[in-house]
């Protein structure tokens, strides 16, 4: 389910919800209550092993480089 994080404009304090994505516009509620709250715009970050290397075609595996 994905995450997104909020800003409380009363409070100021940040806060994240994990919620389905068909709710992603839906208003939110920061934990102390108030509702004046702000979407913010997140970053991907992506973790796991290394990636897989390139099958042919250099470095980017497409053969654009040459």
């Amino acid at each position: 389910m994905p995450r997104y994080d909020y800003r409380c404009r009363a409070c100021g304090s940040t806060f994240e919800l994990s919620r389905p994505m068909a709710e992603a516009t839906a208003p939110a509620t920061c934990p102390d209550g108030h509702d004046d709250t702000v979407k913010l715009l997140s970053t991907v970050a992506v973790t796991g092993g290394a990636a897989a290397p390139p099958t042919s075609g250099g470095c980017c595996g497409g053969g654009c480089c040459g």
